[in-house]
């Protein structure tokens, strides 16, 4: 069965408290956290200090994507905050074998993502350093985006990757993610949903990604 990690960017900001406790209750596993900065991606969310106020309320474990320019200044903050997972942009990142290192060694569980236009060999070279491969099936910086097929292909060759090394590497899924795109993801480990979760059933909309 899939994990659930639905996107509070699609929340209501105004009660996350309410909405995280709601989602929880409804069977869902994670609580992901699209963190912004209006340079990487043309969009700007929140920071660290929301995400330790979501630490606090959260039954659940928080997995932060952090869609920022030179992540390697922030993991800290954001692991000091509250983040269980913390997944980096290969493309952001000056340092990645050693931003990873260090999300490590601060406790926390590694991750790293591309855009859909960044082809997978460029994280390939990291997968025995990561505890989590995020797979964007929508260009970052905006909810609501439909789900792009042209990336199932990476999901695929990601998966036989992994099981060929004998890795122990959850492959998340984001982007356009609901009833109808769900069969494309067979492959993942973990699913993360926005829109589709919030503007339905809760229940009903988790259950169905689950299964």
């Amino acid at each position: 069965m899939k994990l659930v990690a639905p996107s509070i960017l699609s929340a209501d900001f105004a009660n996350l408290e309410r909405d995280i406790k709601a989602i929880a209750a409804a069977g869902a596993d994670w609580v992901h956290v699209d963190v912004m900065d209006g340079h990487f991606v043309p969009n700007l969310t929140i920071g660290a200090p929301v995400v330790k106020a979501l630490k606090r309320v959260s039954p659940l474990p928080l997995d932060v994507h952090l869609m920022i320019e030179t992540p390697e200044k922030y993991i800290e903050e954001f692991i000091k905050a509250g983040a269980d997972w913390l997944t980096i942009h290969v493309e952001a990142c000056d340092d990645v074998p050693g931003t990873l290192k260090r999300i490590r060694e601060l406790g926390a569980k590694a991750g790293i993502t591309l855009r859909p236009g960044t082809p997978l060999v460029d994280i390939l070279p990291f997968l025995e350093q990561v505890d989590l491969v995020l797979v964007m099936t929508v260009e970052p910086g905006f909810g609501g985006q439909s789900f792009m097929d042209d990336q199932v292909a990476k999901i695929s060759r990601l998966r036989k990757e992994i099981d060929r090394r004998g890795l122990k590497v959850l492959i998340e899924v984001d982007g356009g993610v609901n009833d109808q795109t769900v069969d494309r993801c067979r492959e993942a480990d973990v699913l993360v949903a926005g829109s589709y979760v919030f503007k339905n059933d809760l229940r009903q909309a988790i259950q169905s990604l689950k299964k």
